[in-house]
């Protein structure tokens, strides 16, 4: 029997995390009894991770539902080719993106990914651009993102060697944490997720990761190797981006739009909204409910949650529409072709 494309249900990956918290639950996620869960890694296909971040093993995405359903995203590719990816080339033989969400109960670790000319020098390093969208903060939280302006590469190196978090984070920019607003972190960017934040994210899918601070001492928590002669290899002392958001007269706008993947926001309500798109989305439903169809009738109708994610092949993607329940929002995410 022939399977045709049709939009992906896709199954989260839960990751405990020291950092994490509870707030998952809240984006329907079934964590379990006492568990601190800091991420959901909503779309994976990497053959391996990074000991410190994913645990080291393998990440592949199970579907959730339809004919493929118990399959991975990477069985779908390996069938539908093309039809699933269009014009986009994997990377490394997997998906070309990793989508997540964090919830940051304490603060993440101070960091930084590699900068293109590090990444063009190491062949073992590899460019992480993301953008976090704040889905909800508490009062005071904060996202750390770039170095404060006049402060030198001396005096943030002085600071990082001397192991202070006080001093090192003095430096860095803090931002309050809005909801709704989208903050893009191109490699060479440092940064860190402030704790109280619940954030959806997308990203490269590299685990390339310099850290240089770990907040230890504040939390008790055990040390994490430090890369600060890397970082400081890598940490670009210019402004970083202006966060952006979805203004209240706008029914969408783009958020992201990278040399890797853009980001548009919708605010939906009762209304059916064509995408008319020509290769494959990735659909977040960050609130309210959702129902992907098809004007040409080529799959059935997929119903999305606050919390679902779903991947729709290129050739599904064609004469997609989308209908919601009063006050929805959803991130639709496209990667650009890496060939």
């Amino acid at each position: 029997m022939t399977i045709e494309p049709y939009p992906l249900l896709l199954r989260p990956i839960l990751k405990a995390k020291v950092w994490g918290g509870r707030r998952l639950e809240s984006l329907g996620k079934r964590l379990d009894e006492g568990a601190m869960v800091g991420e959901s890694w909503e779309l994976a296909d990497l053959d391996s991770t990074d000991p410190g971040g994913g645990g080291g093993e393998g990440a592949h995405t199970v579907i959730a539902q339809g004919p493929l359903a118990g399959k991975t995203v990477r069985d779908a590719m390996g069938l539908w080719g093309e039809r699933l990816l269009g014009g986009i080339g994997t990377v490394g033989g997997g998906f070309p993106l990793l989508v997540k969400y964090l919830d940051a109960r304490e603060h993440l670790s101070v960091q930084v990914h590699p900068s293109p000319a590090y990444a063009a020098a190491h062949s073992d390093a590899h460019l992480k651009t993301e953008c976090w969208y704040v889905v909800s903060a508490e009062p005071g939280s904060v996202v750390f993102k770039g170095v404060k302006a006049g402060v030198t590469r001396e005096r943030f190196e002085s600071a990082l060697r001397d192991g202070e978090g006080e001093g090192v984070v003095e430096l860095l920019e803090a931002t309050p944490a809005e909801v709704g607003q989208m903050h893009e972190l191109p490699s060479g960017t440092v940064h860190a997720l402030g704790a109280g934040v619940l954030v959806a994210e997308v990203q490269t899918p590299s685990d390339t990761t310099f850290r240089v601070y770990d907040w230890a001492r504040e939390y008790g928590r055990g040390g994490r190797t430090l890369h600060v002669d890397q970082a400081m290899a890598c940490i670009d002392f210019g402004p970083a981006l202006e966060s952006r958001r979805l203004k209240p007269d706008e029914q969408q706008t783009r958020l992201v739009d990278n040399e890797f993947f853009s980001v548009d926001e919708h605010r939906l309500s009762c209304e059916s909204r064509a995408l008319q798109d020509d290769g494959l989305v990735i659909l977040m439903m960050i609130k309210g409910m959702g129902v992907v169809s098809s004007a040409s009738a080529t799959f059935e109708d997929v119903s999305l949650m606050t919390g679902n994610t779903a991947l729709v092949p290129a050739s599904a993607a064609r004469g997609l529409a989308i209908g919601a329940g009063p006050d929805s929002r959803m991130l639709v995410v496209r990667a650009k072709s890496r060939r």
